[in-house]
């Protein structure tokens, strides 16, 4: 049996852990439905079992470590979860500790949004570069930044927090405490609430705004025009400040990549001269949603080795 590691990534609805050899080629997976309505130890006893389930199949022996992507600001000194809306009851326990205690091993904790970007770039569209940065497109914006083949966490791993730069000064409030963020305008919560002040509907869907937009309907259009320019200008910021070779666009949302890139792509070369006179290259992610579930996996060896 060949080395692997363990990946386990805890999304709004869904568990899944998975077995990754160190070539990228998955294992094993098994999945679960998200119970936070039962409170903390449910959870965390299905982390566990989770990961316990897969590393039974493949022994103690050969296995690397263990990566956990998980959403909210990540503490990495603590292995604490600071402030995650969807999942309260894990915040300020010392949830990678736990698991780890559990399990009797080491636990890499990272925020979801960077686990995705670092399954890009080892195995998906950013895997010839080792700089990159990633805008995942949701009901809210995650992020994440690749460096020189690592994550960038910051002082306290806080660090690609990109939903929430300001794109629109005094635009709408986030629940970050800003005003302008831009996971509040180009979001597929966004999208609804520009529809419901447009006048679409009360009960609309992203989707059925998609759907508008793409029959011809000039508000759906605008719509997905103004989300378009947000992520542009957010874009050209990162481009100015960075100046690495490639941005991916993850996220449910990139289903209506025909309608907002145009504008997107606009606003970004406006605001860019970089972007303009290099090759910098703004591209749709591969992976899907298996993305931070590879990177998750692929925690135990870029702490170790790099890429």
């Amino acid at each position: 049996m060949t080395e692997y590691s363990i990946g386990l990534d805890l999304g709004g609805t869904n568990l899944r852990a998975a077995a990754v050899d160190r070539t990228g080629r998955m294992l094993d997976k098994v999945s679960g439905k998200t119970q936070y309505s039962e409170g903390r130890e449910a959870i965390v006893h299905d982390m566990v079992e989770a990961i316990r389930a897969v590393r039974d199949r493949f022994g103690k022996e050969n296995l690397a470590g263990i990566g956990i992507g998980v959403p909210g600001f990540i503490s990495l000194e603590d292995g604490v979860i600071r402030n995650c809306n969807n999942i309260a009851s894990l915040e300020n326990f010392p949830i990678r500790d736990e698991i780890g205690r559990r399990l009797d091993t080491t636990v890499i904790l990272e925020n979801d949004a960077n686990a995705a970007a670092l399954g890009e770039k080892w195995i998906g569209a950013g895997r010839d570069v080792n700089d990159l940065i990633m805008l995942t497109l949701g009901t809210g914006i995650g992020g994440g930044i690749i460096s020189n083949g690592k994550v960038l966490r910051g002082v306290n791993g806080m660090a690609g927090e990109l939903g929430h730069i300001t794109a629109v000064p005094n635009g709408n409030p986030c629940g970050c405490g800003n005003t302008g963020c831009v996971e509040k305008h180009g979001s597929a919560t966004a999208i609804i609430a520009m529809a419901r002040l447009l006048g679409l509907g009360e009960n609309v869907t992203a989707k059925d705004i998609y759907d508008l937009a793409v029959a011809g309907n000039e508000k759906a259009i605008m719509i997905f025009t103004s989300m378009g320019e947000s992520i542009g200008l957010v874009l050209a910021t990162l481009v100015n400040v960075f100046n690495f070779p490639l941005y991916l666009i993850a996220g449910g949302v990139i289903g209506g990549w025909d309608l907002f890139a145009p504008a997107m792509l606009a606003e970004t070369r406006r605001r860019s001269f970089t972007f303009r006179s290099t090759g910098t290259r703004v591209e749709q992610a591969q992976l899907g949603n298996e993305a931070g579930l590879y990177g998750a996996a692929y925690l135990p060896w870029s702490e170790r080795k790099g890429i």
